[in-house]
């Protein structure tokens, strides 16, 4: 019998690499992984009816409701749920061992229970009813989650705080985490991390371009550094193009895949996190610290509060575009030849590895196994 995890999931997997890229690629080396994703209107052709389709990609299979054209983003919203909930049992198929489904959102509990799972967890990886324009729905259906998962998790300090508060008093507090080997290229990138002659400083950011981004600092800072350039790394969401700040100085590069990142952030002086600090923010914790850090880049944030509770003694906390743009000079021509102790420590403590082993050990069962000599252990 093969234990499988069943994902549901309001990202894509072939999105920006984050949280459940990185666990679930590790849950899934033991283990059957389905991905399934949100409905999506196939490019190039159009259907008259409602059908799951799945691909293969790697280990992990990708699932998704096909539509007909909406000419609007589609969710997991009621008229779609009944869909999922009869043809994806049909398409997985009676559980063979541990069935296991792990929920991103909640408004997808009731595709969760017609799968007939073992154990149903609910990893609470951001605040989606913050979020612009989000489901009406997620308030209510998070808050039911909550009571009907048997796993939940949290993967930031404040939104754990948050889980308890409204009454999951077991949750468990898994930060989102980094694998340093990852971006050991851009450590060894050169000794000497001074500008080189002819190329402009660079501060740079990584991560979606949404509505949480200080926008108006960003075209601030570039204002006040016009001799470096200020250079955007992510998909854009939520937001028009001519939305983004727009300056001479500021460069988008778009959504870049995660195996190119460390050579692109090992161009950067400084790294930035110029997060708006609004509602949309009150409890996010960005993966993209420990990112940055694994880079050996010194980084300047603004005040989010988990940035502050759990990175306040290695990150630059900044208030406005002035701060910013002085710390950016200040850090210019900071030594990043060696990784400093603190860091490695640091590093090692928030290991991907680690965080999904840890929570593999929540989500499921303990296994018997019988040796030759009959002796029975727990693994």
């Amino acid at each position: 019998m093969q234990d499988e995890v069943i994902v549901l999931s309001h990202l894509r997997w072939d999105g920006v690499w984050q949280r459940p890229q990185q666990l679930i690629s590790r849950l899934g080396r033991h283990r059957k992984i389905w991905f399934v994703e949100e409905p999506v209107t196939p490019p190039g052709r159009s259907v008259t009816d409602r059908r799951l389709a799945f691909e293969e990609t790697g280990s992990v299979t990708r699932v998704w409701l096909e539509v007909p054209e909406q000419g609007r983003h589609v969710g997991y919203e009621d008229d779609v749920i009944p869909d999922y909930a009869d043809q994806l049992p049909k398409l997985v198929g009676p559980p063979q061992g541990q069935r296991v489904v792990w929920l991103y959102t909640p408004l997808a509990l009731d595709i969760a229970v017609a799968l007939r799972p073992t154990t149903i967890v609910y990893d609470v990886m951001d605040d989606l009813a913050s979020f612009k324009n989000a489901a009406p729905a997620l308030v209510e259906q998070h808050l039911r989650t909550l009571h009907r998962a048997d796993v939940v998790f949290a993967g930031g300090r404040s939104l754990h705080r948050a889980v308890v508060e409204q009454g999951r008093h077991d949750a468990e507090f898994f930060p989102s985490g980094v694998s340093p080997e990852h971006y050991a290229a851009a450590r060894c990138r050169t000794a000497d991390t001074k500008p080189k002659a002819g190329r402009s400083p660079v501060a740079g950011y990584v991560g979606v371009l949404d509505e949480r981004l200080d926008r108006r600092l960003i075209a601030d800072l570039a204002e006040r550094l016009p001799e470096w350039e200020i250079r955007m790394i992510g998909p854009l969401a939520k937001l028009a193009p001519e939305q983004l700040p727009q300056a001479s100085n500021i460069t988008y590069l778009g959504q870049q895949d995660y195996e190119d990142l460390p050579r692109l952030m090992a161009e950067f002086d400084v790294a930035l996190m110029p997060f708006a600090l609004s509602a949309q923010t009150r409890s996010i914790s960005p993966t993209k610290t420990l990112e940055y850090l694994a880079c050996n880049l010194p980084v300047v944030s603004t005040r989010v509060p988990d940035v502050v509770s759990e990175f306040g003694h290695v990150v630059y906390l900044r208030d406005d575009a002035a701060g910013f743009a002085d710390a950016c000079q200040m850090l210019r021509d900071l030594d990043r030849s060696n990784l400093q102790p603190q860091l490695r420590r640091l590093l090692k403590r928030y290991h991907w590895d680690t965080i999904a082993e840890r929570m593999a050990e929540h989500a499921f069962e303990p296994v018997e196994i019988l040796s030759d000599a009959a002796t029975v252990v727990e693994v």
